[in-house]
């Protein structure tokens, strides 16, 4: 197992290794910061988005949902679209990149708060039931999205516009920094709960009967999920299907059942993933496309095939 993911780790730092140094032309002095801020942020962006759909499938018990399906990209959008709409581009560039990532965060993290909290006080709801009404939230947000985005100027429809590709492009130090640390808190308090994964992904029964507080652990991990979902959108934009594409990939390849390989191993994947992508958008398409239309494409068909195995089995 430690061979598989030492293996990962190289192409990993190759890939990173190219991405920095190709045709820097000898303009180190310019060229690796610019590149290394990329590089941290696709590494953060990965990392968190791997982590917390190991987590979710693991919890949900069910490897073709994502995070994304408990509608907080959809809220992120609607929480942009929602600020140009009221105070117009300039409000939104006099409010800042800091402002607009803190802000981001804190209500996309406050909306799984105040969900769960309403979720969880009954007795008898169940995971599938809180998917549900994820999805439908979801489809509420992009719904007002939408609405908004067809009243506002076309010239401001293009701030908006930004905001639904992701982009590791221009992404502040400042928002790194601040990032690393909310990570950094997050793996520390999941780390005690990294055995009782195990024993969940046995299903909720066996977990209970193995003496495993099932529903105080289930809420811990759905918030840890959701905040490091709301880190990673706000941080670059939303990826809907990176999450299911490594994570199943790390099934595959890894083939454990414990999570503190499988956690490791897709966010390895991961940064794979995103740094070897937009290596192509850089130097293959050469910008004519951006990295999320790549991820989405590639991780939409592996969708496809995966509902269609499932049918099958």
């Amino acid at each position: 197992m430690k061979k598989k993911l030492i293996f990962l780790s190289l192409i990993a730092l190759v890939l990173i290794a190219v991405f920095l140094l190709i045709q820097a032309g000898g303009n180190w002095d310019y060229v690796l910061p610019k590149r290394g801020k990329k590089v941290l942020a696709m590494i953060i962006t990965g990392g968190a988005i791997a982590f917390s759909t190991v987590v979710f499938q693991t919890i949900t018990n069910n490897r073709i949902l994502t995070p994304s399906i408990m509608g907080l990209d959809s809220l992120y959008m609607l929480f942009q679209t929602f600020m140009v709409y009221i105070f117009g581009s300039v409000g939104l560039t006099m409010m800042g990149k800091n402002m607009n990532f803190i802000l981001s965060v804190v209500m996309m993290a406050l909306f799984s708060l105040v969900f769960y909290k309403i979720m969880f006080k009954r007795e008898g709801k169940n995971i599938y039931f809180l998917l549900l009404l994820g999805l439908i939230f979801g489809t509420l947000f992009q719904s007002l999205s939408s609405f908004m985005e067809v009243l506002i100027d076309p010239n401001e429809f293009l701030i908006v516009q930004d905001k639904m590709f992701a982009s590791f492009n221009n992404v502040n130090t400042d928002l790194l920094i601040l990032s690393i640390i909310l990570i950094g808190a997050v793996t520390v308090y999941f780390r005690r709960y990294t055995k009782y994964l195990d024993v969940i992904a046995l299903g909720k029964d066996h977990a209970v009967n193995l003496g495993v507080n099932y529903d105080v652990v289930v809420k811990r991990m759905l918030i840890v999920v959701a905040i490091l979902i709301s880190i990673s959108t706000a941080l670059v934009g939303p990826i809907t299907f990176l999450g299911l594409l490594v994570a199943n990939v790390a099934y595959q390849f890894l083939k454990t059942y414990r999570h503190a390989f499988l956690i490791v191993g897709s966010m390895i994947i991961s940064i794979i993933a995103l740094v070897g992508g937009q290596l192509l958008v850089e130097r293959v398409f050469t910008f004519s496309t951006t990295l999320s239309v790549i991820i989405n494409l590639v991780g939409g068909i592996y969708f496809i095939y995966l509902l269609l195995k499932e049918s099958k089995a």
